[in-house]
């Protein structure tokens, strides 16, 4: 172990970052120099991804495009009835190509292979597959990402009122993805508690502790969901929050999971070249459900063995909003039979309001950073606590 930090070199200042300011308090198992390698290969394969999804995504546009996977704007709202407002605001991006998620799997997939070459080559030890870091990662991250790409596919294709799967479908989809999640951790791995470090520690919830992790995972999704909405504004938002995860997981020296986060990290950096407005290509639910079946899978992880509660709700603020303002929404209507705002979720309730599109998405990148900021700090102080 070290307790020491060197400053030898100003080409390890991130490690030296994290290890000597931001997470100083733990004991390291790995040396400064055993630690900047683990961080070269996390670079390396991140930078590999990123180029690897900016080659490809020009090429996959096309493909879509030759295919007619062209978006169709939802003629319905969420509280039932026709989405008049929406369709006149979005009608100009019907047609634009969707499934953009659908090379973040693909991307993935090819990233995890060559991990196995390396290791069979002897140039890395591991793969990216680890029974213990990114096992239920991977498969909350390929599981919904799949159910997400049927999805996509039945909507540009025209299927159904509202377009894509039923609601009833997606939603047993969820269901079995969520329900392995979750058992995972509660009958695999032994966890039944929530940690709220550093106000209330761990809340042991026992059998209640499956139910109510199935619960958060259909809400992440849910929200990465419905926040997709705006060119730029989700992939943005979680290039953000992964990145602050990801600083937190190399941290702990979880170091197969921090770069199988930079590799997302990377994909998604270069869809956002696509994506910024006006959008060539979106991210639709093949994104969206694979980036929160990630998520809520990594927020597991990071409560069973550190306890990020409180700055996972900091971070994720801005998705947390959103939701809330259409479930807020739908039980307006239902209660009083009248809508309490003229659309949701907020962001487009911003854009109704006369609010240009790269404005509120700028904003919320900035919102976020702030808020990545705030939540690295609340670590911080969980780890000196």
């Amino acid at each position: 172990m070290t307790d020491k930090c060197n400053f030898g070199s100003t080409s390890v200042f991130l490690t030296i970052i994290v290890q000597c300011v931001l997470f100083r308090p733990l004991r390291f198992t790995l040396s400064l120099s055993d630690m900047l390698v683990k961080l070269n290969q996390i670079i390396l394969f991140s930078l590999f991804a990123f180029f690897l999804a900016w080659a490809l995504y020009p090429l996959y546009i096309r493909f879509l495009k030759y295919i007619h996977a062209g978006k169709q704007i939802r003629e319905d709202a969420v509280t039932g009835e026709k989405s008049a407002i929406f369709s006149k605001m979005h009608s100009h991006k019907s047609g634009t190509p969707t499934m953009g998620g659908g090379l973040f799997l693909l991307v993935m997939g090819i990233m995890i292979g060559i991990s196995y070459f390396l290791q069979y080559k002897g140039i890395i030890n591991n793969t990216l597959v680890s029974r213990q870091e990114t096992y239920v990662l991977l498969f909350g991250f390929f599981s919904l990402g799949l159910l997400g790409l049927l999805d996509d596919f039945f909507n540009i294709r025209g299927r159904g009122t509202i377009k894509g799967l039923s609601a009833k479908a997606k939603m047993v989809g969820m269901i079995i993805v969520a329900g392995f999640i979750s058992r995972w951790f509660y009958s695999k791995l032994g966890v039944d508690f929530i940690n709220f470090r550093p106000f209330a520690g761990q809340i042991h919830l026992g059998i209640f502790y499956p139910i109510i992790t199935f619960f958060i995972t259909i809400s992440i999704v849910n929200a990465i969901n419905i926040t997709d909405g705006l060119d730029g504004l989700a992939g943005g938002l979680m290039t953000i929050i992964l990145f602050v995860l990801g600083i937190v997981t190399f941290g702990y020296q979880t170091y197969i999971a921090t770069t199988v986060i930079a590799i997302l990290i990377a994909v998604l950096v270069a869809f956002m070249f696509f994506n910024i407005n006006p959008a060539k290509i979106f991210m639709g639910d093949s994104g969206a459900f694979a980036l929160g079946g990630f998520l809520a899978s990594l927020l597991y992880i990071l409560n069973m063995r550190m306890g990020i509660i409180i700055p996972f709700i900091i971070i994720f603020l801005l998705f947390i909003i959103d939701i809330f303002s259409v479930l807020l929404q739908i039980i307006w209507k239902k209660r009083f039979h009248r809508k309490l705002f003229a659309i949701s979720p907020l962001h487009h309730l911003f854009e109704y309001k006369g609010m240009p599109e790269p404005t509120i998405v700028m904003k919320a990148w900035m919102l976020q950073g702030i808020l990545a900021a705030i939540a690295i700090i609340a670590v911080f102080y969980q780890i000196s606590g």
